[in-house]
Formats: structure tokens, sequence, C-alpha cells
């Protein structure tokens, strides 16, 4: 086998072999789960501490409990209205009509007036940040006709979204019979609002809102007490008892908390507080690798390009005890023998990562370009090449 040929194999494999973080991973622990106490009991119903970015569960208690949900009901009326908004049926600035059941509509109100002329953007923030039932029900008649035909929207999206504990029957929360949902479907659904509509996001950390020359304040109390609190809606009614989701923002870290049936509406910021603390105090999260960016450069056969970049279609983040980020292992491998022509968001490989000998992720690893097949003289070249070192190999 000629030098060029030999130095070239010898990249091939440069290619292949595994890396791992920068620095070498410290010696792992026997147990680092075992670092981390118990989460606190709540005096509560229910609830679930999740993370934003992984998905991981840092605490519940009977989290899949079919539970009335009260005012939280209006995040996914919230939620469906965006997704009409980004869909482009409806805009800001629309106006709807206000109809005699909306504005008769009883308990937490917004105040706008019967045959009204209001703004889709106010009656959001109505519902946002002043939990307005006759906003809500306005909200649902405008985009879908009527509130029962928006429930079954908003109950196509809790089937899209994988909530299997949860069904709606009315657009604001009042009691009615068969409208519940549990802890872990709110977490779910506050997940998705919170990525899927980063713009809007906002108006949930809004403290007040005056509409109509009425000035009414945030029902969440968290927004006053922690500054890393930026949303996202309380409920109340006899039956649900005081409830509460919460997110949080720290050093890039967030984290969902829902707490449902409590006695007080100080006791639902109270847990909750008690539930982000917790999760901030004993877990620290990283965005171990960027999404789209390339972590190999592999050798590409019969292609117009001799090497294609492979990357993870999306960041990949970790949640882990805190203190053990030296004791993570990553391992990038490589399939063998790429060949073009190459489309990009095809996979040829894997990255996996360990913590403890525990796989926390195993990922993709996906071309981040297409590579077209090379002229004939390349792909003759490249075949020649293979073949040798196929009959090499075979020695």
């Amino acid at each position: 086998m000629t030098l060029f040929i030999r130095f070239t194999l010898i990249l091939f494999l440069c290619f292949q072999t595994p890396s791992l973080f920068a620095q070498e991973p410290a010696e792992v622990l026997a147990d680092a789960d075992a670092l981390v106490p118990a989460a606190p009991a709540l005096q509560a119903s229910a609830y679930i501490l999740k993370d934003f970015h992984t998905g991981k569960i840092l605490a519940e208690n009977n989290a899949d409990a079919r539970l009335a949900p009260a005012s939280l009901t209006k995040i996914m009326t919230v939620y469906v209205v965006f997704r009409e908004i980004k869909a482009g049926h409806l805009k800001l600035d629309d106006v709807a009509t206000i109809s005699q059941k909306a504005w008769g509509t009883s308990g937490s109100r917004m105040f706008v007036e019967v045959n009204g002329q209001v703004k889709i953007e106010d009656l959001l923030k109505g519902v946002i940040i002043q939990s307005g039932n006759d906003a809500s029900v306005a909200l649902a008649e405008h985009v879908a006709g009527s509130e029962e035909t928006f429930a079954e929207m908003m109950n196509q999206q809790a089937a899209r979204l994988g909530m299997a504990n949860t069904h709606f029957m009315n657009a604001d929360g009042l009691p009615i019979s068969d409208h519940y949902t549990s802890a872990r479907d709110l977490a779910t659904l506050t997940t998705a609002l919170i990525s899927e509509f980063p713009e809007h996001y906002p108006w949930f950390s809004q403290k007040e809102f005056t509409y109509n020359k009425i000035t009414q304040h945030n029902r969440n109390l968290l927004l006053g007490r922690d500054e890393t609190v930026d949303g996202v809606k309380t409920g109340f009614t006899d039956e649900a008892g005081y409830c509460l989701v919460a997110s949080a923002l720290r050093e890039d870290m967030r984290l969902i908390s829902v707490v449902l049936g409590t006695k007080s509406a100080n006791a639902r910021a109270s847990e909750n507080q008690t539930l982000l603390n917790y999760g901030y105090r004993f877990y620290e999260s990283h965005r171990l690798y960027e999404g789209k960016k390339a972590l190999k450069e592999a050798r590409v056969w019969k292609g117009a390009s001799q090497t294609v970049h492979l990357g993870l279609a999306e960041d990949l983040h970790v949640i882990i005890p805190r203190r053990q980020y030296k004791s993570l292992k990553a391992v990038v491998t490589v399939d063998k023998k790429i060949t073009a022509p190459i489309k990009a968001g095809d996979k040829f490989g894997r990255v996996k990562i360990e913590l403890n000998g525990k796989v926390l992720f195993d990922k993709d690893l996906v071309a981040l370009e297409s590579i077209e097949s090379g002229n004939i003289f390349r792909r003759l070249y490249d075949s020649a090449l293979m073949m040798m070192e196929k009959s090499d190999d075979g020695k």
C-alpha cells in the first residue's frame, strides 16, 4: 500500500475516535442521586417540580390525579389562542365583540362591556394578568364561535401534547362536570407554552393591567417575592382549592412547579416557593452541546466534499445533582463508511451522556449539511481506496 493511501486511512481512523468533554471527567462517584435529599412534603392535594429543558421530574406527589383546575384552565385557553395567532388565523389587533354570555360570566372579571369591541391583545392580558372569566369566554367565542367548540379545540391540543389526565368543558375553569386535569399535565402544557411562545410569555410576569379605567393586580404573589419567578397562573374555586403554576429562571436553569389544592393564596405561593428552592438548591443545569453546531468532522466517501460536519439537531441540556459536572462522561461515536449523497439531518452516529454509569441521554449525531455525489473520478478513486482497505482488513 502506498504512503499516501496509508496516510489517508490514518486520517479516516482519527475521525472515528470517540471523544469526551474538553477535560477528562473526574472519578465517578458511587451514586450521585444519593447526595440529593428527598423533596419536602407539601400541604397540597398534588404537586410536581419539573426541569424545563430536559423534562426531568425533580419532585412529585399525586401528580396524575384528576383534579379540578379552576383558573389554571386559562393556561390552555391562552395556549390555543396563541396557536391561532401563530397560524395566521388571528391577529393581536383584531377585535372581538363581547356577547351577553361573556359579559355575564361570574367570578373574576376583566370588566368588559356587553357589545363592546375589545382587542385580542387586551383580552389575552385580561385572562393572563386579571384572570378574567369574561375575557376567557370572549376569546373562546371569537376563535371558535362558541365556548363549547373552543373546549373541543382545547381537548385536541391536550391530546396532541400527551395530557392523558385532562378534559376541558369550558374556557374559564368555573366548576362543571367532567372538567379536570393533573399536576403533570399542567407542567407539560406550561412547558409547551413557554417554549413555543417566548415572545408572549413575558405577559405572565406583568404585575398589573388596567382596562376600562380599572387596574387589577396579578394574583401570583411570587412575582413580588422572588425576582426570578416570571409566571405563570393562579386558580381558585371551593372545589379546587388554591392552586398555582409557577416558573422561575435562575442562571439559565428554568424550573416549573405546579401545586394544586392548598388552603390559601399565601399557602399556594409558599409551597411553590418551597419546591423551587429545593430544585435550585440541590440541582444544576448545563447546556452541554449547542444544536446545529459541528461536534465532529467525518470522512465522506464518493462525495463532492471529502468531509461532513456532524452535530445535534437541538441543544443538549442536562440537569444533575450539584457538584457532579466533572463526573459526566460524554462519548461521541461516528459511523464508518459514510458515503455520499448525504442529506442534512441524516443520522451518522450517537452522542451518549452518562453519569455514574447511568445513561442520561443517547442522541443521534446528524449531518449538518448536504453533500452531493462527487464526480466520476472521485467516485472511482474512493471506490478503489475502499476496496484496498477491505483487502488489507482481510489479510
